[in-house]
């Protein structure tokens, strides 16, 4: 457990073309095991997904590095993320975003809130901060925004997601029906306009806010 089999994974990741160096650097300094239940650590540099408690999981490690891949992100970025997790994704964004960068996180579940911010903590990033709320309306209080990830299912893009992103920014968000979704690259170029590409086919919980799934659906 631990830097070694880190690194074996990363490994894999980047023979597998999940990840690029940039993002490779990032994950060595982020040790997945801290954000992964108890019960599951011994797997924790497997590729796969984990149930972290009130009905959310933490991304498969390829898809993580392959989110943070297609941002391209660079240091001293501002980063709006919807949906914190258990904190490993904002995690290696605030590597790569380094002291001068800030990561904004939103997260419906105050639990998710208390355990992502205790695992940040442990590692002493200083430039992450959770924000209690509905993702899919963003956080208009910061904007706009470099770079925008999304880490839920949405069925369609919001509005006000593509509105606080900067122009010359790119976000990345599952879309599509509850618990399959196609994963869309959206670019904004420096007139404002929108370029949506399809990466791959996914499978994230639903995004649940007031552009998004709503609580009776699920």
């Amino acid at each position: 457990m631990g830097k070694e089999e880190n690194e074996r994974m990363i490994r894999y990741l980047f023979d597998s073309n999940y990840i690029d160096e940039r993002t490779a650097n990032a994950m060595r300094n982020v040790l997945r095991e801290y954000f992964v239940p108890q019960i599951y650590k011994q797997y924790a540099y497997s590729d796969t997904p984990f149930p972290i408690g009130a009905g959310q999981t933490i991304s498969a490690p390829g898809i993580v590095g392959l989110m943070t891949k297609e941002l391209k992100v660079d240091k001293g970025m501002q980063i709006l993320e919807i949906g914190s997790g258990s904190g490993y994704q904002a995690a290696i964004l605030a590597e790569i975003v380094g002291e001068k960068g800030h990561i904004y996180t939103v997260e419906r579940v105050p639990e998710l809130i208390d355990l992502a911010k205790k695992n940040i903590e442990k590692l002493g990033y200083k430039n992450i901060e959770f924000i209690y709320g509905d993702g899919t309306k963003g956080h208009p209080d910061k904007t706009p925004y470099d770079r925008i990830i999304v880490t839920a299912g949405a069925p369609s893009v919001p509005k006000s997601l593509i509105e606080q992103l900067k122009n010359g920014g790119r976000m990345i968000i599952p879309v599509g029906p509850m618990f399959y979704q196609n994963l869309i690259l959206i670019e904004k170029n420096e007139k404002g306009n929108v370029k949506e590409t399809n990466l791959l086919s996914v499978m994230f919980v639903p995004l649940i806010g007031e552009y998004g799934y709503k609580e009776g659906q699920i």
